[in-house]
């Protein structure tokens, strides 16, 4: 089972641009208020997350291109290269809805259009490119036709929405705040995220929070028995 590195990569989180739309338009309890100083938390990934990491370096599902993994329990991202070297781990800000499904045209509506439970961040695993979003922003467009992208802190969301202290808050709840996109830290998108991707893109495999994970990894079935079988 490969090892994964558990390095925080420093946080900047200021960023600009709005919440991502196509050009063309088990909880913990909290002990801390949000106006209070948060220490910097270092993702620790689940056994669930090193299952699915070991598996993806296993069998070469990637492709050979950089992917990562995000796990919505923990609202991590965990990063790795095309040969499946870890280059780090940082906490992300998700969809404000529990959910793996995006809802059926969410993706041709306005942000105002948008309700409540509409606002989740689908599980599956993804092609992910660059491309446009609206004003013209370049993000990582991970789920294009449900415009859901990888894409660091809005700044005027950040300011309303206290994106940046959530972020930094040991508490999961905390991070459940976007429209469905996935905000990273803006010094590990443009040092890690950035150049790994923007040449031939890669995948991004995103853990699910309401179904069982081999409904939405099925061959984590395969590779578990063909584990098993190797190692008797």
């Amino acid at each position: 089972m490969i090892k994964v590195v558990l390095a925080l990569v420093g946080l900047a989180l200021i960023a600009s641009g709005g919440e991502c739309a196509p050009r063309s338009k088990a909880k913990q309890k909290r002990k801390a208020p949000l106006t209070a100083p948060m220490p910097i938390i270092t993702p620790v990934a689940s056994t669930d997350t090193v299952r699915v990491a070991d598996w993806i370096a296993s069998s070469g599902d990637n492709h050979s291109l950089p992917y990562a993994i995000i796990d919505k329990m923990t609202a991590s991202l965990f990063l790795f290269d095309g040969q499946g070297k870890s280059l780090g781990s940082v906490p992300v800000l998700i969809g404000i809805a529990a959910g793996d499904d995006a809802t059926p045209g969410v993706g041709s509506k306005k942000l105002g259009e948008i309700g409540p439970a509409e606002k989740t961040t689908p599980a599956g695993r993804f092609l992910a490119k660059f491309g446009l979003a609206a004003g013209k922003q370049k993000v990582l467009w991970v789920d294009y036709a449900n415009s859901v992208a990888i894409h660091p802190i809005p700044a005027d969301a950040g300011r309303s929405e206290q994106r940046q202290k959530r972020m930094l808050s040991p508490e999961t709840d905390d991070n459940r705040i976007t429209f469905g996109c996935i905000n990273v830290p803006l010094a590990f998108y443009g040092k890690s995220i950035r150049p790994l991707y923007q040449k031939k893109g890669g995948y991004v495999y995103v853990m699910p929070d309401t179904k069982p994970l081999e409904m939405i990894f099925p061959r984590l079935r395969v590779h578990a028995l063909t584990s098993t079988s190797a190692s008797s």
